[in-house]
């Protein structure tokens, strides 16, 4: 399989429009288009009866004490973890592209609906249900496409990988309210082939 997009390069940095967080040069950063990205894959397995498709940036701090804190850092050295931004399940197999904003195009407080999504697929919660847990003005549940808002004094570039899964099942076995890491494990032993790509962003100007 191969995957790719119209709106990034492989390995290149991600535009703001497809950001959850842009730069902004008096509060560090402001909301952005949060367009979900334009994605084609091609050469499925024959048999394949659905996709999933996901993405996630593995270099999120495992410890948020620095994180957006003036003054401070966010160390390189920092260990790090997943954050899933996008869960899509059952994407039916004659489906081969998502067009740019089809599935998000704008930033929602308290989250956009689901799990239910075009094409009959459905979309899990992503982790900024977990991040504005707290936030009075911003909490709820997050389906779907979120993008890109990393610590905006990180000192790494942060990666987002989407994945597209071509499965030999249509329907993934979850129900309600799933993540990225229920989505993993349902898939074990289903997975006929897949496909990534990565795009970088960062927030932070000294790395721009």
């Amino acid at each position: 399989m191969k995957l790719t997009s119209s709106s990034f390069t492989d390995g290149q940095p991600i535009p703001g429009n497809f950001a959850f967080c842009i730069p902004d040069p008096t509060r560090h950063v402001c909301l952005g288009k949060n367009l979900n990205p334009a994605l084609s894959w091609t050469d499925a397995p024959a048999d394949t009866r659905s996709f999933v498709l996901i993405c996630h940036d593995p270099d999120v701090p495992s410890k948020g004490d620095d994180v957006n804190q003036a003054g401070r850092t966010v160390p390189a050295s920092l260990p790090r973890v997943d954050f899933f931004h996008w869960v899509l399940v059952d994407l039916p197999a004659t489906v081969n592209h998502i067009q740019a904003g089809e599935f998000s195009n704008d930033v929602v407080p308290r989250g956009k609906p689901g799990p239910q999504a075009a094409h009959g697929s459905r979309q899990g919660v992503n982790n900024y249900t977990d991040w504005f847990a707290g936030d009075n003005d911003m909490r709820g549940d997050y389906y779907g496409y979120d993008g890109p808002c990393p610590p905006w004094n990180d000192e790494i570039i942060h990666h987002y990988v989407f994945t597209v899964y071509a499965l030999d099942i249509e329907q993934l076995p979850v129900q309600g309210r799933f993540g990225g890491p229920d989505v993993r494990a349902a898939m074990a032993g289903h997975v006929l082939a897949q496909a990534s790509l990565t795009g970088t962003y960062t927030l932070n100007p000294a790395l721009a």
